[in-house]
C-alpha cells in the first residue's frame, strides 16, 4: 500500500491515522433502521457507504466485527421524548401487532440491502432482545448520579453531567448555546432540565410494547438501546461508530453521554458520518414530496423519474460521491452513472481480448498503488473510480494495440479490476445476472454463428434480420475487427 489509512473523525473534525485499539481486530457499530416503514434512500446511502468501508477494511487485512442494530421499540415520534411510539402508532393504523410491523419491515429492509449487494453485518441485535442490558446500564447511570427517576420514568441529567464532561463535544457546541435553542419547561414537565432525555419511559395503560423494570412497567428510550448493544458486543470503548449526519446532534450526542456516565470512558475512537441526499438540489424529504423509495427508483414509478434505474447503477452512482459529500439525485446524473457502470463492466470482459506483448507501455503497479491511495484517504471512492476509468482506458488501448502489456501485467490489471470493482466497490455484473448465465451465452453464440455464416454467404437479408430482431429484443451487437461483441 502506498500510504497508511486515514479516517475523518467527526469528534476531532480532522482526518486521523487509523489505529485500531486491538489490531488486527476492528469493532464497528452502525445505527440501523427503525423498522416501522419501508427503508428510504437516505438510509440506503448510509448502509451502502459503510458496506464499502467494511469491505475495504476486510480487504486490507483487518478482522472486523460489524454490528448494525435493528430498532424495534422505544423510538418516539419526536426526538425530545414526545409523541407516540412509532411501532404502536403503525400497528394501530394497520390493525396488526407491533411485532408484525417489525417483522414486515425488517424483511423488507434485508431484501433491499440484498438487492444492493451489501454484505450482512457480523451481528444484527434488536433493541427488544436487549432490554435486560439496557436496564442494567440505566442502573449504573443512576448509581453514578447522572440520572433521576420521576413517577416511573428515568431521565438523564444533562446539566449535572456537563459539570464534568462536555455534552456537546461531538457537534462542537457549548451547553449554553444548546440551552438557548431549547424551549423552556412547562409546569407539567417531569424533567429537571430542558436538555434532559429519557432513559426509561413509564408505560401508559394502553401501551402495547412494555417490560417490567425496577421503576415499573415501561420501555427504553431510543438512545440507551445503541449504547447498551454497542457495549455488549464491542466493549466499553470501540473503534468506529457510524451513522447518518442527522444522528449527530441528538442520538449520538446522547449515546456518548450515557456511555461515559456509565463506564467513565470515551465510548468510541472514530465517529464517522454520512451526508444527506438531495433531489435536483433540494433536500430529499417526504414532506417536500421529492423523496422516493428504492423500489420506486428501480421501477421509475415516481413523477420525478424519467424511468427506472438498476440497483447496480444506483450503487455505482452513490460511490461516485464521497460518503461525507452531499449526494444529489437527478435523472441526468443517474443516466450518466448508468453509462459509466456499463462501460466499466464491458471493459472487464475485454481484458481477455488483450494480446500479450514482450514489453508493457503502462505501469500497472503504479495504477494499483493509486487505487489504494484513494481508498486510504478516508475511503475516497470518487478518486478510486477515476483511477478505475484510467484502467478502462488502458484496457481499450491494449485491445486496440495502441498500448502494450505483458502477460504478467494483463493478469495484474485483471486482478486490480476484480478487486476494486467487485470486492471493494461491491458491484456485480447485472448483464450476466439478467442474461441467465451460460444458457443465454450459448444461445447467443449459436445465433451469432448463424449470422456469421449468412454474412460469409453474402446473405445480407438474413444477417440484417438477425441483427434487427436482436436489437428489438434488447440485444445490441457490434462488429469489430476482433469479432462480434454483444450486450443486453
Amino acid at each position: 500500500m502506498s500510504q497508511p489509512l486515514v479516517i475523518y473523525n467527526t469528534l476531532s473534525r480532522a482526518k486521523e491515522l487509523f489505529e485500531p485499539i486491538k489490531p488486527p481486530f476492528v469493532g464497528m457499530y452502525v445505527c440501523g433502521p427503525t423498522v416501522y416503514s419501508d427503508v428510504h434512500l437516505g438510509n440506503c446511502r448510509t448502509f451502502i457507504s459503510f458496506d464499502l468501508i467494511y469491505r475495504y477494511l476486510i480487504h486490507i487485512g483487518y478482522k472486523v466485527r460489524y454490528v448494525r442494530n435493528i430498532t424495534d421499540a422505544g423510538h418516539l415520534e419526536g426526538d425530545n421524548d414526545e409523541g407516540e411510539d412509532k411501532f404502536a402508532k403503525k400497528a394501530k393504523l394497520e390493525q396488526l401487532e407491533p411485532m408484525e410491523i417489525v417483522q414486515k419491515y425488517t424483511l423488507g429492509f434485508h431484501e433491499i440491502l440484498r438487492i444492493f449487494n451489501t454484505l450482512p453485518p457480523s451481528i444484527e441485535p434488536t433493541a427488544t432482545g436487549h432490554i435486560v442490558e439496557q436496564i442494567e446500564m440505566i442502573k449504573e447511570i443512576l448509581a453514578a448520579g447522572y440520572a433521576y427517576e420521576t413517577a416511573g420514568t428515568v431521565y438523564f441529567d444533562v446539566e449535572k453531567y456537563s459539570r464534568k464532561y462536555s455534552y456537546g463535544i461531538l457537534t462542537n457546541r457549548k451547553l449554553e448555546d444548546l440551552l438557548e435553542g431549547t424551549r423552556e419547561l412547562s409546569g407539567q414537565d417531569e424533567k429537571k432540565g430542558r436538555l434532559d432525555f429519557a432513559l426509561w419511559i413509564k408505560a401508559k395503560p394502553e401501551t402495547l410494547m412494555k417490560w417490567p423494570s425496577p421503576w415499573g412497567w415501561g420501555f427504553p428510550g431510543w438512545h440507551i438501546e445503541c449504547s447498551a448493544m454497542g457495549t455488549k458486543y464491542l466493549g466499553t470503548t470501540f473503534d468506529i461508530h457510524g451513522g447518518g449526519m442527522d444522528l449527530q446532534a441528538t442520538h449520538h450526542t446522547n449515546e456518548i453521554a450515557q456511555s461515559q456516565a456509565c463506564h467513565h470512558a470515551e465510548p468510541v475512537k472514530y465517529w464517522v458520518h454520512t451526508n444527506m441526499l438531495t433531489v435536483n438540489g433540494a433536500r430529499m424529504s417526504k414532506t417536500a414530496g421529492n423523496g422516493f423509495l428504492p423500489k420506486e427508483l428501480f421501477t421509475g414509478d415516481h413523477p420525478l423519474l424519467d424511468r427506472g434505474y438498476s440497483p447496480m447503477t444506483v450503487r455505482f452512482f452513490m460511490a461516485q460521491s464521497h460518503y461525507r459529500s452531499t449526494l444529489d439525485f437527478s435523472n441526468e446524473a443517474l443516466q450518466a452513472a448508468e453509462k459509466g457502470y456499463k462501460k466499466l463492466m464491458e471493459s472487464i470482459k475485454r481484458i481477455s481480448k488483450i494480446e500479450p506483448a514482450a514489453h508493457s507501455s503502462v505501469n500497472i503497479d503504479e495504477l494499483r498503488a493509486s487505487c489504494y491511495s484513494a481508498m486510504n484517504d478516508d475511503f475516497n471512492s470518487p478518486v478510486l473510480i477515476a483511477q478505475l476509468f484510467e484502467a478502462v482506458r488502458v484496457i481499450n488501448s491494449a485491445v486496440d494495440k495502441t498500448e502494450t502489456l505483458t502477460r504478467d501485467d494483463i493478469g495484474k490489471l485483471n486482478a486490480l479490476m476484480q478487486t476494486f470493482v467487485f470486492d471493494v466497490l461491491g458491484l456485480t455484473d447485472e448483464s450476466e445476472a439478467n442474461a441467465g448465465g451460460d444458457v443465454i451465452n450459448g444461445l447467443m453464440d449459436l445465433i451469432l454463428d448463424i449470422r456469421k455464416s449468412a454474412r460469409e454467404n453474402k446473405d445480407w437479408v438474413t444477417s440484417d434480420k438477425i441483427r434487427d430482431q436482436l436489437k428489438a429484443a434488447g440485444v445490441e451487437i457490434k462488429d469489430t475487427k476482433d469479432g462480434v461483441e454483444w450486450r443486453i
